[in-house]
């Protein structure tokens, strides 16, 4: 049938429509709520300013332990996880995620001692084990190839976001039984509010989402039958050319080499990325022992950066429909930038300035990643392969984490932790460069997109 056929103009505006109202109604929601759920997750790196002072026993090691220890409980339940979203029901199963962390993370405040803070992030891991991956996989079932990273960039773009607003008001609540002019509320100091106040959103979240969520195009009320039609077909004929004609069950998707190779590329990013969020804070106060107040400004540029490039990346993968060169330059962009983090010490501008790189880098080629694993699996599949990937991969923010804590206790500096995140980093660029997906499509490819 012709292009200019009316029926082909009529399904292609249908097609349109949907893909519009697909952004608008269900970006939004789970753009906050991942929002909510980067900050339950990296708030310790706020809060732990003063838990070392208040609580005995707690340093650099202490925390560094218990926030790689939340990848451990992430991994236990992250490939499970990732499956229900695919087989039973994205809306109940991110409800009961967020509800759960939501109640993990507020109980953080109640800690003590080391070992009851290495439980509740244990317990927090195993709470919000599946709702990174299982997004990403929701998303598979709204928006086509074309779509799909930037509708991952809008949704990852939270995260940088979630650290450029929630300084400001943790750093308040941080005051909190500070002083005569701050006293505790409640019996709990500021440390305990920044968990208590967080925990909050998750749970009420967590409600919204099971009321509002929809699981599939066909049951949108939203939609006309006639977009809901479309959309299902552009996303049905797309799984058929995926799947070309195989049907590849989960366990053969979880020992597939391309997924193995992603989830170690994805391992040695997060080794370098997640230990540098997490001491960020630390490092620029350590090295220039600033005031709260002058802190909780500089800390949110490196994310504001970060949130501008991924947005970018997102936008330029899917306009030249390329995904390998627009993860793997990123990556070695902040790779270089935490290999010259150390020569900044000193200059405190030089090292915001690297900071603002690397947190650019090591977010801006997650559109283009996280977009790979659809290009060659589907279905049950494909959930399982992102849970897998997801979950080996962030071992590596466990293992960065604890990394850098450690090294900084050992040796009284961060210098040895960083260097080697930046050469992790650059194998992850190593190994997605030399992979066989994600190049841009010869011209009769793009034809037919």
């Amino acid at each position: 049938m012709p292009l200019s056929s009316p029926d082909t103009a009529s399904h292609e505006a249908a097609l349109n429509r949907a893909r519009t109202k697909a952004y608008w109604h269900l970006l939004p929601l789970l753009f906050v709520s991942y929002m909510i759920a980067y900050v339950d997750r990296q708030n310790v790196a706020v809060a732990k300013l003063t838990m070392t002072r208040d609580l005995v026993g707690f340093d650099n090691a202490v925390i560094g332990i218990g926030a790689g220890i939340f990848y451990i409980g992430y991994v236990l339940l992250e490939i499970p996880g990732t499956l229900m979203v695919e087989r039973w029901s994205a809306r109940k199963w991110i409800c009961r995620i967020m509800v759960t962390w939501g109640m993990m993370a507020g109980l953080t405040a109640a800690v003590t001692t080391p070992w009851q803070f290495y439980s509740v992030r244990f317990l927090l891991g195993l709470a919000e084990a599946g709702f990174f991956p299982g997004v990403i996989v929701y998303l598979t079932h709204w928006f086509p190839s074309r779509d799909r990273a930037r509708a991952l960039a809008i949704f990852l773009v939270a995260a940088p976001l979630a650290q450029i607003v929630s300084p400001f008001l943790s750093f308040k609540l941080l005051k909190i039984g500070s002083d005569a002019a701050h006293p505790a509320l409640l019996g709990m100091v500021g440390w305990q509010w920044v968990y208590v106040f967080w925990a909050l959103p998750a749970v009420v979240l967590g409600v919204i989402v099971f009321y509002k969520l929809v699981d599939r195009p066909g049951q949108a009320a939203w939609l006309t039958a006639e977009e809901k039609t479309a959309l299902e077909t552009e996303l049905e004929r797309e799984r058929g050319q995926t799947s070309k004609g195989k049907r590849m069950t989960v366990l053969g998707a979880l020992s597939h080499p391309k997924v193995l190779i992603l989830a170690l590329a994805y391992f040695c990013m997060t080794t370098g990325s997640i230990g540098m969020e997490l001491f960020m804070t630390s490092i620029l106060k350590d090295w220039y022992h600033l005031k709260d107040d002058t802190l909780k400004w500089l800390i949110t540029l490196p994310p504001a950066a970060a949130l501008v490039g991924q947005l970018f990346a997102g936008w330029s993968s899917d306009r030249f429909k390329e995904r390998r060169w627009h993860a793997v330059v990123p990556i070695v962009m902040g790779s270089a930038s935490i290999g010259l983090l150390p020569q900044t010490q000193g200059s405190l501008v030089l090292t915001v300035l690297c900071f603002m790189a690397a947190f650019t880098g090591f977010k801006s080629y997650m559109p283009a990643f996280w977009a790979l694993p659809s290009m060659f699996l589907t279905s049950a599949a494909a959930a399982g392969s992102i849970g897998l990937i997801n979950s080996l991969g962030n071992l590596g923010g466990a293992f960065g984490s604890t990394l850098l804590g450690t090294v900084e206790k050992m040796t009284g500096s961060y210098v040895g932790g960083l260097y080697y995140m930046c050469g992790s980093a650059l194998v992850s660029a190593a190994i997605i460069f030399s992979f066989s997906l994600g190049k841009k499509p010869d011209a009769e490819a793009v034809k037919s997109l």
